[in-house]
């Protein structure tokens, strides 16, 4: 059974929803595990002094990972309008094409009825 059209963009952008959310979510294991491997070094912090610097180094991998993030969507609305761009470029000039090869078979087809004449 297919969706209407409207129906199909809802169920795209929620699946890109649910998608962006597990990968956040996958983000933060990573770098909670990394913390705790990077605290786990450092056997002399007290367990305050441990959460702390988990926390820390959590805070500061998902301010990067959020930063990269950031880029690589700008990049993609950077390149989306690219090709976009070049598309309807592309779509003029095909317009065109057929348009002058229309007007050109109707001219040499009434050229080839005028001289049948």
């Amino acid at each position: 059974m297919t969706r209407p059209p409207g129906q199909q963009a809802e169920g795209a952008e929620l699946g890109n929803e649910v998608e962006g959310y597990l990968l956040w979510q996958a983000t933060i294991a990573v770098a909670e595990q990394r913390a705790r491997e990077f605290a786990d070094h450092m056997e002399w912090l007290t367990t305050a002094q441990r959460e702390e610097m988990e926390r820390l180094h959590i805070s500061e991998s998902l301010r990067r990972a959020r930063q990269d993030l950031e880029r690589v969507a700008a990049r993609c609305r950077s390149l989306r309008g690219e090709y976009e761009e070049r598309y309807r470029v592309l779509r003029l000039r095909c317009v065109g094409y057929t348009l002058g090869a229309v007007a050109g078979l109707t001219c040499a087809t009434a050229a080839a009825l005028a001289f049948s004449r």
